[in-house]
């Protein structure tokens, strides 16, 4: 406070204000359905108690939340006892929760609770008529937000994934009155135009009443009636809407949507990408085999010069070794036939006559005479010399063998 003209700065009056909440609000009890839940790494418990007509922030301190014997969750009702504060830094009333107790729950909650058991009862969320995405699509239809972080997710996924995609967005509202009517309108526009192959319906992350436009009918209804595959990705992992149950697929965010439009992709891409390094590794062992075999060739095969030169030098020696055999068989013959012809002429009727006898045939019968009986007296014979021939009459005939007389010396 200025002395002079009776003014507070910020800080004073907020503090005054905690002061007076502090001393007035020492021990509260209250009733409200937990929304904007939070459960940091921290240990301490964050959300808001609200009913239908004002909600109120709340804190749960890890020392205190020890003895909690359920775990808090959006849309539950609860009672809380403990104190009321001012967090100066946000000029905030906070509850500080010293005990929690659930009572039932909440009508967010039990609104989602009948929808879910009803559509259910009708079949919306059976498995068997859930379809398969197109492993291959070529335009893909987005129902979010234009300003959201979801479009911008989703693109630069598909950016980088280098999928090459056409994307048709259809820009609605996903939060606050008529947005569900946006929504199921945007899925009917998409299936009317035909061109997309699949469709993302979702947007980011938010409180229960920030997401409830996809726990509507309106929306299950058209995501139920679409002809086109439809993929859901509303707020985060722990985040479960009527719409995810409907859809023929479920992702946990919008940048997970985008990945499983481009799975079917990336599953071809990976399995050529295995073949050619299958067929790469199996062609690089074909040519290193091939390689060994040539090596192991060309040391077999050495210089054709030289195995020219040593067949040369072995033909030359053949040859030599040839013309040396048929020498020798030569003088053999001749020295074999040299014997025979002297055998032969000694053998020879020839070499008789050379001796001095003669060879008598009979003219009549022409037959060589070998004894006086086969002549008889007036007989024509003729006596083959050594040298010439005689011709003679035969006188008498003599049976009685003689020996010739000695040769004169």
């Amino acid at each position: 406070m200025h002395a002079n003209d009776g003014t507070l700065s910020v800080s004073r009056l907020v503090s005054l204000l905690r002061d007076l909440v502090e001393e007035n609000f020492i021990q509260v009890v209250v009733t409200g359905e937990i929304a904007n839940f939070s459960a940091p790494s921290s240990g301490h418990l964050y959300f808001a108690l609200k009913d239908d007509l004002a909600q109120l922030r709340g804190v749960m301190f890890r020392t205190a939340n020890r003895l909690l014997n359920f775990m808090p969750e959006n849309g539950v009702q609860v009672v809380c006892w403990g104190r009321v504060s001012l967090y100066p830094q946000r000029g905030e009333l906070q509850l500080v929760v010293e005990r929690m107790e659930a009572l039932g729950v909440g009508s967010w909650q039990l609104a989602f609770e009948k929808l879910k058991r009803r559509l259910g009862a009708e079949g919306l969320f059976d498995a068997a008529r859930k379809r398969r995405l197109p492993p291959f699509p070529r335009t893909i239809g987005v129902v979010t937000s234009p300003t959201g972080a979801a479009i911008h997710d989703i693109l630069n996924v598909l950016r980088r994934r280098g999928a090459g995609l056409r994307v048709l967005l259809c820009p609605v509202r996903v939060q606050g009155d008529g947005s569900a009517q946006e929504v199921a309108r945007g899925i009917a526009d998409l299936n009317r135009n035909g061109q997309a192959d699949v469709i993302i319906v979702g947007r980011g992350g938010g409180s229960p009443e920030d997401l409830w436009a996809f726990n509507e009918e309106i929306v299950a209804r058209a995501v139920f009636e679409s002809a086109i595959p439809v993929i859901s990705a509303v707020g985060h992992e722990v985040d479960v809407t009527i719409a995810d149950l409907v859809a023929d697929l479920r992702a946990p965010t919008p940048s997970a949507a985008a990945e499983l439009v481009v799975q079917g992709r990336q599953d071809l891409e990976r399995h050529v990408d295995h073949l050619i390094l299958r067929l790469s590794g199996q062609m690089q062992g074909r040519l290193q085999l091939l390689a060994e075999r040539v090596a192991g060739l060309r040391r077999r095969l050495r210089s054709p010069v030289e195995d020219v030169r040593k067949q040369r030098t072995a033909l030359d020696q053949s040859r030599l070794r040839l013309q040396r055999g048929m020498q020798g068989a030569l003088q053999r013959c001749t020295h074999r036939l040299g014997v025979a012809a002297s055998r032969l002429h000694d053998l020879s009727p020839l070499a008789t006559l050379d001796r001095g006898y003669a060879i008598v045939f009979a003219d009549r019968t022409g037959q060589v005479v070998r004894s006086s009986t086969a002549l008889k007296k007036g007989d024509r014979v003729s006596i083959r010399l050594a040298e010439g021939e005689v011709a003679a009459i035969v006188e008498k005939t003599d049976h009685e063998p003689r020996l010739p007389p000695p040769a004169r010396r």
